[in-house]
């Protein structure tokens, strides 16, 4: 996004779970800047000189992991301060830090145990998959395991760490396979490390974020807002309209949730305000916009790109899946919008933004990068290429605004920025080889699909249940990239085993992996939305929830329904048309029932009507339209009791 203000700053350092926590300053910030852009750069390069794979994600790693040492503390000095009650060293000028030594000796270490099986690929290889490793693989192997860790536990918490121990612990004493077994599987393969979760940070997911950064520093984030207030100017539900758009325009840029609702929130929560909206309401529209960001095509979020590797298929199919819910999402949030303006009384606010036919012609080019994107891959180009070229085009379009020209210095920026963000990503997706490859080597993964069917007592939806609210759980605790990768190992085979096809499985758990941001107690997104507006937290995550209900409920249809894969864009085009049409329905009905301005009956038959359509079978769909019907009925009845004349 752009360069954020140090109200933002903290916000974000508060609230996001992936956040960077040191702000270096002089020589040093030049040198990461450059040894970042320089990794940039040379991803960019593989994508048109392939490497091999093991080594191109040993190479990536090997820059990534020394840069997160350097870029976040350890916070153990602080800990260690609180409990000792002594004060905080007087910070340097500029609020800028510098890396410890014991930083130093982690980011040497980390470099070390990477370059070293690549200075002899070859012999390492053949040592790994011979069983015939030398104690300083051994060594290097576990030094890699513990720095890894170590990195994870300061980019995203502590919990994540615990997990990836505890499935080592299982290996080594439940398991009882020897060190040397356990080593080779995580250091000198494709199953553990290198895996396919690395696969996809040093890859997709550095692609898109460098390509986020070009289309920011070319101006597009503003150009996103100023065109989602020009396009809403005349009602009273316009404001809380405008923000949602901006959030899922911005989206393109940002990728993350709380980054989204925190850059949205500074510029909204004014106009907001001055419309009517209590400041929990207005919580709740930044922080429902803001997790859009990670819903949204054509770059969704992290784990969408996993998803894409796992199935073996293309991105540009994962984004057809997520083309019908997230239309389902935002329908949802707009009709929730408007039975809230009437509710509360909000009214128009003049905003000072150009005309939207003056804005578009001026400016509307930045949409070209997003839709080459999105043309590209249907050509057949990858997914790499197709982000490579588009980021190519948005960096040559940025010198069609002489405000943001992208001269050296921008694009410098731009390269670095691409790295810098992906840093705690790529922490949690070498760390997961650890669950993944313990899982492969011990077989743990059918054991717990196996206990997980036998909880659910083999039926479909009490499992799914189970599943749903096992994500939420766990993404209370982790990221959504973690959240993802976990579950899908654990949770899709049990899935799969009663029937759910594989994509409808992942995408499933990949809703519900996003969900967590906005799921109570923790609830991220809207934590930092009501940090922004002032207003009641619990009250926010409430509005939150509320707003983004047709989320939790759309994804069952999935899983529990043959049509259900009809959401995702599969099936005959009639069906498809047919089901989106009435899922459209059922998310009415949804906004009816917490919308608040019917009395209780009328909801609780809608909420009623909502739940039948949503099975999309055609019993449920009559009897759902059918008890929609009778709400309708009540409503007017009660209606013309209430008002005679």
């Amino acid at each position: 996004m752009t360069e954020l203000s140090d109200r933002e700053a903290e916000l974000l350092s508060a609230h996001e779970q992936e956040r960077p926590a040191r702000q270096l300053g002089g020589p040093l910030r030049l040198g990461v800047w450059v040894v970042g852009g320089l990794l940039s750069v040379y991803s960019l390069l593989v994508v048109f000189r392939p490497v091999e794979a093991i080594e191109h994600r040993m190479t990536f790693l090997a820059v990534a992991l020394p840069l997160v040492f350097l870029c976040y503390r350890s916070g153990l000095a602080a800990r260690m301060r609180r409990l000792l009650r002594r004060p905080a060293p007087a910070p340097r000028e500029g609020g800028t830090e510098w890396p410890t030594v014991a930083d130093w000796l982690l980011a040497a270490a980390s470099l070390a145990v990477l370059v070293y099986p690549l200075a002899d690929m070859d012999g390492f290889r053949d040592r790994g998959s011979g069983a015939a490793m030398t104690d300083l693989d051994i060594l290097a192997g576990v030094a890699l395991t513990v720095l890894l860790l170590e990195a994870v536990r300061r980019t995203v918490g502590a919990i994540f760490s615990v997990i990836c121990v505890l499935f080592l612990l299982y290996t080594y004493y439940i398991a009882a396979l020897p060190i040397d077994w356990i080593v080779s599987q995580l250091y000198t393969g494709t199953e553990g490390f290198f895996g396919v979760p690395m696969q996809v940070a040093a890859s997709y997911i550095i692609l898109f974020t460098i390509y986020g950064a070009v289309l920011d520093h070319s101006g597009a984030s503003a150009f996103f807002i100023d065109l989602s207030f020009a396009a809403f100017r005349r009602s009273r539900a316009a404001p809380g309209r405008t923000v949602t758009t901006a959030g899922f325009l911005l989206g393109t840029v940002s990728g993350s949730g709380v980054a989204t609702t925190v850059s949205l929130g500074s510029v909204a929560w004014p106009v907001l305000r001055r419309a009517g909206y209590p400041k929990e309401a207005a919580g709740g529209i930044l922080a429902a916009g803001g997790i859009g960001a990670i819903l949204s095509p054509p770059t969704l979020g992290a784990a969408a790109f996993i998803i894409a590797e796992y199935l073996g298929t293309g991105y540009l199919q994962v984004l057809l899946y997520a083309t019908i819910p997230t239309i389902l999402y935002y329908l949802g949030i707009f009709l929730a919008i408007e039975i809230d303006s009437r509710r509360f009384g909000t009214h128009t606010v003049d905003v000072d933004a150009p005309r939207i036919g003056r804005l578009l012609l001026r400016f509307g080019y930045h949409f070209s990068s997003l839709i080459l994107i999105v043309v590209l891959m249907a050509l057949d180009r990858s997914a790499f290429q197709s982000v490579v070229i588009a980021t190519a085009a948005a960096f040559l379009l940025s010198f069609l605004d002489p405000k943001h020209r992208m001269g050296p210095k921008r694009i410098g920026q731009a390269l670095a920025r691409g790295t810098l963000e992906v840093l705690p990503v790529t922490a949690v997706c070498a760390a997961a080889g650890i669950i993944v490859g313990a899982i492969t080597l011990t077989g743990l993964g059918q054991d717990l699909a196996d206990i997980i069917i036998g909880i659910g007592a083999g039926n479909l939806v009490l499992t799914t249940v189970m599943a749903a609210l096992a994500v939420l759980l766990l993404g209370l605790a982790v990221p959504v990239t973690a959240s993802f990768i976990i579950t899908a190992v654990i949770i899709a085979p049990a899935l799969f085993e009663l029937g759910v096809e594989r994509p409808e499985a992942y995408m499933f758990i990949f809703y519900y992996a996003v969900l967590s941001e906005v799921s109570p107690p923790t609830a991220l997104s809207a934590v930092a939305a009501a940090a922004i507006t002032g207003g009641n937290t619990y009250k926010t995550m409430m509005m939150t929830w509320r707003y983004t209900l047709p989320a939790f409920l759309v994804p069952f249809a999935f899983v529990l329904t043959p049509n259900g894969q009809a959401l995702l864009g599969q099936g005959p085009i009639g069906t498809v048309l047919l089901m989106t049409a009435v899922s459209a329905v059922a998310v009415a009905a949804l906004a009816v029932a917490t919308g608040g301005m019917a009395a209780w009956p009328e909801r609780l038959l809608a909420a009623v009507a909502a739940v039948l359509l949503l099975f999309l079978e055609p019993v449920p769909i009559v009897a759902g339209l059918a008890v929609l019907g009778v709400a309708a009925v009540v409503h007017l009845v009660r209606r013309r009791r209430r008002d005679p004349a």
